[in-house]
């Protein structure tokens, strides 16, 4: 049940409830605004704690490969996955630094975005799951969709 509080929460109330925050006490642009919110949350906070329970184990990446005890190589795949999390939720984090939005979401949205689509097909799937590839296909989106917006404004003024 705490997965899922978690999950939700970083990927659709608190990047919300911070954008809306934001608007309301300072303005801005609005796409911009939640779009650093999303990355932020979505990509930061979410890949980093991801990582972190991956690296030391306790994350739920070797049942997902299907382990009931996982092999040396399993863990280790595991570990190398839960190390580039970490970099990507990091990188993440930096949105909130102005005009780092979307380089610092680039990477891992464009992750979460494919890593959903890949698993959006799966046959299978336990509930986490099944949260872990909405929610990825929903921050990834959201990370495009700011790269489209920035880059038309980059292009047109």
């Amino acid at each position: 049940m705490t997965y899922f509080i978690i999950v939700i929460a970083q990927t659709i109330f608190l990047p919300i409830a911070s954008a809306v925050i934001e608007l309301v006490a300072i303005g801005g642009d609005p796409i911009l605004t939640f779009g650093k919110w999303w990355v932020f949350w979505g990509v930061g906070t979410r890949l980093l704690l991801a990582g972190a329970a991956q690296v030391s184990g306790l994350g739920p990446t070797s049942e997902i490969l299907g382990s009931d005890k996982s092999s040396v190589q399993e863990k280790q795949l595991v570990r190398e996955l839960g190390t580039a999390n970490i970099g990507m939720g990091v990188a993440g984090l930096l949105a909130l630094v102005p005009g780092w939005a979307l380089p610092a979401g680039l990477a891992g949205g464009i992750f979460l975005l494919i890593a959903g689509l890949l698993h959006v097909g799966k046959k299978g799937k336990n509930a986490q799951e099944t949260l872990a590839t909405w929610t990825d296909l929903l921050v990834g989106l959201v990370v495009v969709v700011l790269g489209v917006y920035v880059a038309v404004l980059a292009i047109f003024g």
